[in-house]
């Protein structure tokens, strides 16, 4: 069970570490990225904690630890996302951002790719009820719409574009739940995907990843309601000043 728990917690804070940029733009909140590092060595942290574990498990064996990650996939993709980890982790002091000037952002952008193998490290042990590894990789679906929505240059501090993200993150995180069921494992993969439009049992990921979206929707619409209402009062205290 610990090694279970350090696991999904080591993806959660990567996801976490992830959603700052995102969040800080969409709540107009700079000083929010002060926390990515943090969150980044959390995960780290966690990440290294689980191989622990499980060389505790194989009884401080390192020869049959070793083997096992060369001989089981999931086994091999988890440790090279934790090696990208180790790289991010090393180089996330500020003497190494300073020494690495402009390289430093290429290399970090490997954390993208080691979402993509945690999030399929996570499906693969978790074999037939993915219901949370779902969960992890609609997130990060959500997450690199934001991001590439951005690089393509649309404004995700606007509601309706996060409106538009929200939707598609939750229909691509009902494809890949029905991709893995159909793939993966002898359970029908349209009965999950019928399970989505029944609440009666559970709220599929789906759903969740939808909710979650459609949030940061609200909030950035918040944020420009708010923020129109002080401009107005900027502007009255700064004619007074002049006045």
């Amino acid at each position: 069970d610990a090694i279970h728990q350090t696991g999904d917690w080591a993806i959660r804070f990567l996801m976490m570490s992830l959603a700052v940029t995102p969040l800080r733009r969409i709540l107009n909140w700079p000083k929010l990225i002060l926390v990515r590092r943090m969150l980044g060595l959390a995960a780290l942290f966690y990440a290294l904690a689980h191989l622990t574990l499980y060389w505790a498990d194989q009884n401080f064996d390192l020869a049959r630890m070793a083997s096992e990650i060369v001989l089981r996939f999931y086994l091999t993709i988890g440790f090279i996302a934790l090696l990208g980890l180790s790289v991010l982790g090393a180089t996330s002091t500020d003497a190494m951002i300073r020494r690495l000037g402009g390289n430093w952002n290429r290399l970090h952008k490997i954390v993208y790719a080691i979402g993509i193998l945690a999030a399929l490290h996570f499906f693969i042990q978790t074999k037939a009820d993915v219901y949370q590894a779902t969960l992890i990789a609609g997130l990060f679906v959500l997450l690199m719409l934001c991001r590439l929505a951005h690089w393509r240059g649309f404004d995700i501090a606007s509601p309706l574009t996060l409106a538009g993200l929200a939707v598609l993150s939750g229909l691509l995180t009902a494809a890949i739940e029905f991709a893995w069921y159909g793939i993966a494992t002898g359970i029908s993969p349209w009965r999950v995907l019928q399970a989505n439009l029944q609440f009666s049992y559970t709220i599929r990921p789906a759903w969740w990843v939808l909710a979650i979206g459609l949030g940061a929707a609200v909030a950035a619409l918040a944020r420009s309601y708010i923020g129109d209402r002080k401009q107005p009062q900027r502007g009255r205290r700064a004619a007074r000043a002049t006045a």
